[in-house]
């Protein structure tokens, strides 16, 4: 590290020395100047720029409002200190260090520009999208370390720290290759990875279980393969693997047992396509459509518009109602009761008009109404009806219809009866009552 201390003490030397100069203080006044007029120039663009984003995402004002706010600073700052180079010159004031950052900036802007144009080219996944930042500043850091003449000097600093491993020793500058190559060995393979989904998920020849669980499996497998590839590229005998192979076994055996449960049962899930992306499913107390099979879990999301994570180990050894698993047409059932002085066939008639005016009530299979048996307090009745969209809900369609047996009945004079008793004394009222 004492050469990474010697080029930082002498850049910091060099700068002192250069800002002592007076001939040198032109070039901190026009780079302020232009830092300024860079920063007012990007606001009055971005403020320009702003009512692009009621547009649509991808169109051309959005897209290029969205690069103003990725460049135009760096790129108004390069333009900036590049004239005022050119008036230094021209004067025949030194203009070294305005060079450099004219160069610095208008190469931030170029990376961040090719960055941007790649990404809506390629699209790749949330993890490359996610690194979009880090990889722009990386690419930048080692430009600048390269116009400033430091990547060998830090180079040969950091392979001098290193810990004794094996015959050769692993340094900090090996550890940044490995970091550096399994990165882009990981964000191709997750590419790949990405494009297969894209292909899979896109095909309408394979059900939407059976495409999941080959994306999935296709995803899984090109990021293991990546990542070998990475460790054997940066020197790692994969032999050597065998040992970590065999304690990753005994791990899964013991502590991440229901880790590796669930993956296994998400795989049996997608295979068997018991359950699908799209079913309406009761799980327990749990009731909603499902919305995403993952490794781990499914999500369910219920009329309250909640997702919940049900681990997939649980839905295997659960019981689950699938309302759609070979047809999404389900029947649902209405009890409903009358007092004995009304006529029973004039109310199940009222139960299948009820039932012709909801829109979500199929036409066929039509509804029934029938007799249930004469019970304590009336005679039970039932609706029968079906309906083909159970992820709308199912207590809504039984309210409309309560609410419209309730016009209905009121209009014909038919009662719901509520609950009697009748008291029989048999040998007749008491002669003394009290009171």
């Amino acid at each position: 590290m004492s050469d990474i201390w010697r080029i930082a003490n002498d850049f910091y030397a060099q700068a002192l020395t250069h800002l002592q100069q007076p001939d040198q203080w032109w070039q901190i006044g026009v780079i302020v100047l232009a830092a300024v007029f860079s920063l007012l120039a990007a606001r009055a663009l971005r403020k320009y720029l702003s009512g692009a984003s009621q547009t649509g995402s991808d169109s051309p004002v959005q897209i290029v409002a969205t690069l103003s706010n990725r460049i135009a600073l760096p790129a108004f700052l390069g333009l900036a200190t590049v004239a005022a180079g050119a008036v230094l010159q021209w004067t025949g004031l030194p203009f070294g260090f305005t060079s450099i950052i004219a160069t610095l900036a208008l190469t931030l802007a170029a990376i961040r520009l090719s960055i941007d144009v790649l990404k809506r080219v390629l699209r790749p996944g949330p993890l490359l999208a996610a690194s979009e930042h880090l990889i722009t500043w990386f690419a930048w850091l080692l430009v600048a370390m390269y116009m400033l003449g430091w990547i060998e000097p830090v180079a040969a600093a950091l392979d001098h720290v290193a810990i004794p491993l094996g015959k050769k020793g692993f340094s900090l500058l090996d550890a940044f290759k490995a970091i550096l190559t399994m990165f882009v060995f990981l964000m191709v393979g997750g590419y790949l990875g990405t494009i297969a989904t894209r292909g899979l998920m896109s095909s309408h020849d394979i059900s939407i279980g059976l495409r999941v669980g080959i994306a999935k499996f296709v995803r899984l497998f090109l990021l293991l393969i990546a990542g070998l590839l990475g460790l054997n590229a940066v020197g790692i005998d994969l032999a050597a693997l065998a040992v970590f192979g065999g304690a990753l076994g005994i791990g899964l055996g013991f502590g991440l047992q229901r880790i590796a449960a669930n993956f296994v049962s998400g795989f049996i899930l997608v295979g068997d396509r018991s359950i699908r992306q799209g079913d309406v499913i009761t799980i327990g107390q749990r009731f909603g459509v499902v919305k995403e099979l993952r490794a781990r879990y499914i999500v369910v999301r219920d009329r309250d518009g909640v997702d919940t994570l049900i681990p997939n180990e649980n839905v295997i050894s659960s019981e689950v109602v699938n309302w759609s698993y070979s047809d999404r047409a389900i029947r649902l059932k209405l009890p409903v009761q009358i007092s004995y002085q009304d006529d029973p066939r004039e109310a199940l008639r009222l139960l299948l008009e009820a039932a012709a005016k909801h829109p979500r009530i199929l036409k066929d299979p039509a509804p029934a109404s029938r007799v249930m048996g004469f019970a304590d307090n009336g005679i039970s009745l039932e609706l029968r009806y079906w309906i083909r969209d159970p992820e709308d809900g199912i207590n809504n369609v039984g309210s409309d219809l309560h609410l419209e047996i309730w016009d209905l009945f009121e209009a014909a004079h038919i009662t719901i009866p509520y609950p009697q008793r009748d008291l029989h004394l048999r040998d007749g009222w008491p002669g003394n009552v009290a009171g």
